[in-house]
């Protein structure tokens, strides 16, 4: 049997380096975790499939990322809470010119977010990626505690978000669901990368998978860029040939 290296023996700033965006650019990663069987949530949630070399991981990735993207339902499903940066490490984001946190952005074309949410009580102001066709009182009531930023009409409109995420120089996305969401950036040809851990256990049937929503027209080819391993979890990075 061949043996990969642990994330606890490689350095993993090296191995899940972003490579230079360009003023105005963007870069999207995405981050997930999958059962053997294409489970992405246990009881709804994805804790259930990670251990402690994927949360390392986990944070490797925030930590490297300019935003954090996510879905109004993995938002409310999972409880998100601001992004937490230990101190070396807002030092170094500061010396690679990025902010010491990253801002955590929000795609909800609804609005069916709580203001009270432990997120839009961070020090970090988070994002509301929404739609001119939001309801009028959420939005209001959500302009209190977040910067919103209309990215369409009646749905939100991701090229056009991502756009602006860039020209606020978070070009550095990284994506961390839910399913929705994944699937509306991939199919689209916006995603450049995945990064996907693969759990040792079978969930079952009727999980959710990474991907979610309508067919594509065809598939998204990648191409692996490195794989490490841990007690039996697989850490693949794979990026958009």
């Amino acid at each position: 049997m061949r043996h990969f290296p642990s994330p606890d023996d490689v350095d993993l700033d090296a191995f899940y380096g972003l490579p230079p965006v360009a003023v105005g650019g963007v870069h999207v990663r995405s981050n997930f975790v999958s059962s053997l069987d294409g489970a992405a949530e246990v009881d709804g949630r994805s804790g259930g499939l990670g251990g402690s070399a994927d949360r390392r991981v986990f944070r490797m990735l925030r930590w490297l990322a300019d935003v954090v993207l996510v879905g109004a339902g993995t938002a409310v499903a999972e409880d998100y809470g601001p992004v937490v940066v230990p101190p070396e490490r807002r030092d170094r984001r500061l010396a690679a010119g990025q902010a010491p946190i990253p801002p955590v952005a929000v795609v909800s074309g609804s609005l069916r977010l709580d203001p009270s949410a432990r997120l839009f009580s961070a020090d970090v102001r988070p994002l509301v990626l929404t739609a001119r066709a939001a309801p009028a009182d959420r939005y209001r009531d959500l302009a209190a505690v977040a910067d919103m930023v209309v990215c369409g009409d009646e749905t939100v409109d991701l090229a056009t978000a991502l756009n602006v995420l860039a020209g606020r120089g978070l070009g550095r996305v990284l994506c961390e669901g839910g399913p929705s969401l994944h699937a509306s950036l991939a199919g689209a040809d916006l995603l450049d990368e995945l990064c996907l851990t693969l759990a040792p256990l079978l969930a079952g049937p009727d999980h959710a998978r990474i991907v979610g929503g309508h067919r594509w027209p065809k598939p998204v080819t990648m191409t692996l860029g490195h794989v490490l391993e841990d007690d039996g979890s697989l850490f693949l990075r794979y990026l958009r040939r």
